[in-house]
């Protein structure tokens, strides 16, 4: 089969990668693509890069390109600059002592087949002919690939072995491409889950994130959890499984079942990359402070103060697992938050104006429409809170400052906790509707503060 030289667009990237390969090939290497770019390009979706493999060694790759950068030399991978864009060119190699069950202490160059082989499924294992799209198949990989079977190359327990993050990588690819993880692969997973321990967090949450903001988040928690990883990863998460709620807010069943149905809406938002992941945890976590809060009496099932527990919960995991400053302030203040549009419709003016304007807003309303389409249904507290927004102007969510710390000196106050207190009464003031000048600022100031004094201040 010979495909189009350009699929769905994106044509300056593939063509990038074609000059490359072509320049390799005048200059007497073999150069093919290969890996995921391959894997998508089979099934008509368009890459987000291109991997290409050669015959050529990286000195001899850095001899025919002017712009090239040695990023993994001593394993044969060479980053090539082409236009506006840089591709991985990687010799074809085998790898062998894998003793950090990531790391290989011993490369040597070999041929294309050797070089497939040594990769971790057979459907990331096609080589493609950049100019005519002619694939080359030495694992099996076309076959596994119509049929949808995720399958290592190789015995299972060797390629996991090698990198214990594969097991990671099979869930995702899995979840991701709407496949199934092979039998004796998904055995091989359950049998040596222990050591995806021995993965760095990073790399476990980076491929956490892939499965989180893909297109089948829940498939994928369900295969974490069958595979035994999800135990080993998030045993938060295990723990919310059998821990039941009142039907009459959760017909839907358990904890565990809540929050899969949130993850399995969440792909239609369309978020981008960042926001779909930050969302995605705050769903993992919104609910995970009900295993241990979770009380029962003759007036029915009862959470109280399971979302300071949640928050509890997931700053742990955040930090365990590594997670950026501003990644986690979102995610705990979408935590934090989340059962507070029970009340919007009681908040005093200045309270709801508060909470419309937190930040990420839109992504406090998205998590707050999934929790209600994962249980009972009943949108109206979204729908309030997207009329109000729609009657405030940017100036009544953030009204300009009346006061500045340079009047409070002049009215006689020392910088310290009384500068934020002043300029919060003000501010809620503002947010009631009750002043908006400058003068009526002042007024209200004196009136609180110097309720003897004269017009002068503190006197």
């Amino acid at each position: 089969m010979v495909l189009p030289l350009t699929v769905n667009g994106a044509a300056s990237k593939r063509d990038g990668a074609v000059s490359i390969a072509r320049a390799l090939r005048g200059a007497g290497h073999e150069a093919f693509f290969v890996g995921g770019c391959v894997r998508d390009l089979l099934r008509g979706e368009t890459p987000d890069d291109y991997d290409i493999v050669t015959s050529a060694r990286p000195e001899q790759v850095m001899a025919v390109f002017p712009r090239t950068y040695p990023v993994g030399a001593a394993f044969g991978v060479v980053l090539v600059r082409e236009g506006e864009h840089a591709y991985e060119v990687a010799a074809y190699r085998k790898e062998a002592d894998y003793e950090d069950g990531r790391h290989p202490s011993r490369v040597s160059f070999v041929g294309a087949r050797e070089d497939v082989c040594r990769r971790d499924f057979t459907v990331n294992g096609l080589l493609m002919d950049p100019e005519t799209g002619e694939i080359v198949d030495y694992v099996g990989g076309r076959a596994d690939l119509e049929k949808g079977l995720i399958r290592t190359i190789g015995a299972p327990e060797e390629r996991f072995a090698e990198d214990h993050l594969r097991m990671l990588r099979a869930v995702r690819f899995a979840a991701n491409l709407g496949f199934r993880v092979e039998d004796a692969a998904l055995a091989a997973i359950i049998h040596q889950a222990d050591k995806i321990l021995r993965v760095s967090a990073e790399r476990v949450r980076e491929e956490l994130n892939r499965i989180l903001a893909g297109p089948r988040p829940r498939r994928g928690m369900e295969l974490l959890a069958s595979s035994g990883l999800l135990s080993r990863l998030l045993p938060e998460l295990v723990a919310l499984r059998g821990v039941e709620q009142p039907s009459r807010f959760h017909p839907e069943g358990d904890v565990w079942e809540h929050t899969l149905r949130m993850l399995a809406l969440m792909p239609a938002e369309n978020l981008p990359g960042e926001e779909a992941e930050r969302l995605a945890w705050a769903i993992l976590f919104h609910d995970a402070g009900k295993t241990a809060t979770r009380t029962e009496d003759e007036t029915g099932i009862h959470f109280y103060g399971h979302v300071s527990k949640g928050v509890e919960i997931a700053a742990a995991v955040l930090k365990r697992l590594k997670f950026s400053r501003e990644d986690g302030e979102v995610v705990l203040a979408l935590v934090a938050n989340h059962m507070r549009f029970m009340h919007v419709r009681q908040m005093r003016v200045h309270t709801l104006k508060k909470f419309l304007r937190l930040p990420d807003f839109h992504l406090h309303l998205i998590l707050h429409r999934l929790d209600c389409l994962g249980s009972h249904g009943l949108l109206d507290n979204e729908a309030f809170c997207r009329e109000r927004l729609g009657e405030m102007t940017g100036e009544d969510l953030h009204p300009s400052r009346l006061l500045t710390g340079d009047d409070l000196l002049a009215l006689g106050f020392s910088p310290g906790p009384v500068f934020r207190e002043i300029l919060t009464m003000i501010e809620d003031a503002q947010l009631r509707g009750e002043i908006a000048t400058p003068a009526e600022a002042h007024a209200l100031v004196r009136r609180k503060f110097f309720p003897t004094a004269g017009a002068g201040g503190r006197g």
